[in-house]
């Protein structure tokens, strides 16, 4: 067994994120590293940061490989190595594998196998506890094979119950057995996943609580005995018995209840003189308070970084500095002694996985076509598969990246998390990014109001609010017209010349003068419609936003062209009666032709003339279609244009007939905006034609016949 001392070359007996991890902290003390791969991660990450590479268990299966003791040990002695950090997961909890470590004189980097045995199996350690004083769960011993046998134990301890592995975490293994006729089902299940995760099939029951919460303490011991704890994490927020969110501090604890739980475990650190880094877990009883233990997790847990970003404490290097022999308290290990380790603000980890959250939390894999990662004051990523190109295996667990954030109270990290789950832009494979926003942002979550089961009980956490995705369908666009040509145009000849259009220029810094928008404000719509029988100058409405595009332009004007000149029309010509630039065909051709929303364009013009009369073409029942819409329809759709800025109905029928015209118009009524009445003439107003020319002849007959229509609507 080789002696504490220092360590030049380290082999990373792990692969992904956490190898990565591993690797950063030594680069950092000067030491060499190495690590190993699989078949399947001979493109990955962690195999291109490290000094030395080499590919482990030739010939086996993507996990087995990982799991290959004599190869890893071969492999550590070719490179030279003097010492191994497990990781977490394959190895880390194998006290064979410590062995073989010690036996080829190579320092293991975690507890001693002796430890390992003691703590890394559940019963043993419940066992354990119970003489430390610490308080567990009702339990059964390790279940033996007669199913007979199986149900009288769980029979004791009475249903529900909490099947596990005894050997391993993770949430493998384990179950909820409600009754007896599950319970036969779900151990030879759990046997075989803890037979593939943790090469024993080993399993146990322990009595269920049903509102619990999750909390776990990270003790620190060293070669001298000493023994220290940086605080506690709350694991509460868990899928399938799986942690998808950790916070540091768990911030339902009081001071005396935190104080409770890191002294029991120190107990159980104690009571087995514990070496480098552990996690103690308990379950909390949210109703009583009472802490029960759960396991020891003899090892780096995935959720180490809230700690080490609380405490200010690498606990990666306090690992390695432990296991040459460091004494806790003193500068060299990093650790200080237990009166110098203090919390400073709070943490929370999130875990990104390439799970689809909207189909069972099935893992996608595949090539990451595009990857942009969060960043900024308290923002941490530890990642190994996260960047453009990497493709994901199916072949290992789907976490992409951890993401930390830290800030001085508990409302601030959730805010910046919030900020940074949504910077993150992940494209080619499905994330749970939506859904782990939707957990921390909800109430329950924010006031630290949640149990184990919260995510199982909370089915609103899987209402996400849709993504579009523009920028991804934007450059599908142009890449496929750049190769492909854009099929509108083909077989027609390119333009000789190209205009470039530009706006009179104004000065946007200043408001635009006011115009009619303000007067119908101030007036309403009936006064307006009174002042408007009151003008002697004809009221001009400019249709060119509408009717030119519609027509001249081939239904191919584009929203951005027209809002281009929006603000000139609004400072050059404020004298406008109105602005006709929305309904009628626009409406379809900006989505069908264009593809582009009209709610869009409505705002934009709303935003770029804000001192003119919006006015939209309405087809009466058609609305702004082709056929009969139902009135509630017609209604609704009324009210949403009148709310997103149309001033001005024009309501038409084709057939001239008045009681179409009157459910539209009733309904512009009722928003508090104008309604414009339009009747059609298909035909030449002047043709002699008797049939067509029913005005010319009326303003034959009598010349003034509008004019004294109108001082007869101002008289009313």
């Amino acid at each position: 067994m080789r002696q504490p001392g220092k360590i030049k070359t380290l082999l990373v007996a792990n692969r992904g994120e956490i190898t990565i991890r591993v690797m950063r902290a030594s680069h950092e003390l000067g030491i060499r590293t190495v690590s190993i791969y699989s078949q399947e991660d001979r493109f990955s990450l962690h195999r291109m940061k490290a000094d030395e590479s080499y590919l482990v268990g030739e010939g086996k299966g993507p996990v087995d490989a990982y799991l290959d003791i004599e190869d890893i040990i071969r492999i550590a002695r070719e490179a030279g190595a003097d010492a191994i950090h497990p990781g977490y997961g394959f190895l880390s909890e194998n006290p064979d594998f410590a062995e073989a470590c010690a036996a080829a004189g190579i320092i293991f980097i975690g507890p001693t196998p002796k430890i390992m045995r003691s703590l890394g199996n559940k019963v043993t350690a419940r066992t354990l506890a119970v003489s430390a004083g610490v308080p567990v769960m009702p339990a059964t011993a390790p279940l033996p094979l007669d199913a007979a046998e199986c149900a009288r134990m769980a029979a004791e301890i009475g249903y529900p119950v909490m099947l596990k592995a005894s050997w391993g975490g993770g949430g493998r293994g384990m179950r909820v057995i409600e009754s007896e006729s599950q319970l036969a089902e779900m151990v030879a299940t759990a046997r075989r996943e803890a037979k593939s995760a943790f090469g024993n099939d080993e399993v146990y029951l322990e009595k269920l609580v049903r509102r619990a919460r999750h909390v776990e303490v990270q003790i620190l011991g060293d070669l001298h005995g000493n023994l220290v704890h940086l605080y506690e994490r709350d694991c509460t927020v868990q899928r399938r018995n799986q942690k998808v969110i950790e916070r540091a501090p768990a911030v339902f604890l009081d001071d005396a209840q935190r104080a409770e739980l890191c002294e029991l475990g120190l107990r159980i650190g104690r009571a087995v003189g514990y070496l480098n880094a552990g996690t103690v877990e308990f379950l909390q009883d949210a109703d009583t308070g009472q802490f029960y233990f759960i396991e020891v997790n003899p090892r780096i847990q995935v959720e180490h970084t809230v700690t080490e970003v609380v405490t200010g404490i690498d606990l990666v290097k306090a690992q390695i500095r432990i296991a040459e022999g460091a004494v806790i308290g003193e500068p060299a290990s990093g650790v200080p002694a237990q009166s110098g380790i203090r919390m400073n603000g709070h943490a929370m980890q999130c875990r990104i996985t390439t799970e689809d959250p909207e189909n069972a939390f099935i893992p996608d894999y595949g090539r990451i076509t595009a990857y942009r990662s969060p960043a900024g004051f308290g923002i941490r990523l530890d990642a190994g598969t996260a960047y453009t190109g990497a493709f994901i295996t199916r072949s290992y667990d789907s976490l992409l990246v951890k993401v930390t954030a830290w800030a001085p109270t508990a409302d601030e990290t959730i805010a910046r998390m919030h900020r940074a789950l949504w910077e993150f832009r992940v494209r080619g494979v499905v994330t749970n990014l939506r859904f782990l926003d939707q957990v921390i942002t909800h109430p329950s979550f924010e006031n630290a109001d949640y149990t184990t089961r919260f995510i199982d009980d909370t089915p609103e956490l899987f209402h996400f609010p849709r993504k579009r995705d523009r920028a991804t369908r934007l450059l599908r666009f142009v890449a496929d017209v750049i190769v492909n040509g854009n099929p509108e145009v083909v077989g027609r000849a390119r333009p000789t010349r190209t205009l470039d259009p530009r706006p009179p220029k104004v000065s946007l810094a200043e408001l635009p003068p006011p115009g009619t928008k303000q007067r119908l404000d101030e007036l309403g719509p009936r006064k307006f419609a009174r002042w408007m029988l009151e003008q002697e100058p004809v009221l001009l409405t400019d249709t060119t936003f509408r009717d030119a595009h519609q027509s001249l332009l081939a239904t191919r004007f584009r929203t951005s062209d027209l809002v281009a000149v929006a603000p000139a029309y609004a400072r050059l010509a404020p004298g406008l009666f109105s602005v006709e630039c929305w309904g009628g065909a626009t409406f379809d051709v900006a989505m069908r032709f264009l593809r582009e929303s009209p709610w869009d364009r409505l705002a934009a013009f709303r935003e770029a003339m804000p001192n003119l009369l919006l006015q939209m073409l309405l087809r009466s029942a058609n609305a702004v279609g082709y056929t009969n819409y139902p009135d509630n329809v017609v209604r609704y759709f009324i009210e949403q244009a009148a709310r997103n800025g149309v001033d001005l109905f024009r309501v038409f029928d084709s057939l001239n007939w008045v009681e179409n015209m009157r459910v539209a118009m009733d309904a512009v009524l009722e928003t508090d905006r104008l309604c414009e009445a339009a009747i059609c003439y298909t035909g030449d107003l002047f043709e002699s034609d008797p049939a067509c020319n029913y005005v010319p002849k009326i303003l034959q007959e009598e010349p003034d016949f509008f004019k004294k229509q109108a001082k007869t609507k101002k008289k009313n």
